[in-house]
């Protein structure tokens, strides 16, 4: 079975604990200092997304064992207004909260897998996969 722990987003400092639990989990998973920056990093940018625009939401992490390969996922869902253009919030230097545009095309190179799956008025759920190399 895959263990799964998870925060849920309703302040900023509910991200600051996302960002601490993914690290322990990261570094428990046996990720070097490198990974656990950029697994760290893209669960900031999810949970600040959810925090900034759906209000509230959870971001949950997984340990994955799969076929000799061992690795993380991070899932971040809210229940917000959707995201209405996906393909332009993925592009680079896209930013709606005056960031700097790293967000979703960041996550997304930092990570091995990543979707994003939105519907308007409904919510959005974000999934992230870094494999242990």
């Amino acid at each position: 079975m895959n263990y799964r722990s998870s925060v849920d987003i309703y302040t900023e400092w509910d991200i600051v604990a996302a960002r601490q639990l993914g690290r322990k989990e990261a570094k428990q998973i046996g990720f070097g200092t490198v990974d656990q920056a950029r697994i760290t990093t893209a669960i900031s940018e999810l949970a600040r997304n959810i925090y900034l625009y759906a209000g509230k939401g959870k971001i949950e992490i997984e340990r994955l064992a799969t076929g000799g390969s061992t690795g993380m996922l991070i899932i971040a869902s809210d229940e917000g207004p959707g995201i209405p253009d996906v393909r332009k919030v993925m592009e680079d230097g896209f930013s709606t909260s005056g960031g700097l545009g790293a967000g979703m095309p960041g996550v997304k190179r930092l990570m091995d897998e990543f979707k994003v799956e939105t519907e308007p008025g409904v919510g959005t759920v974000i999934t992230a996969t870094k494999w242990l190399r």
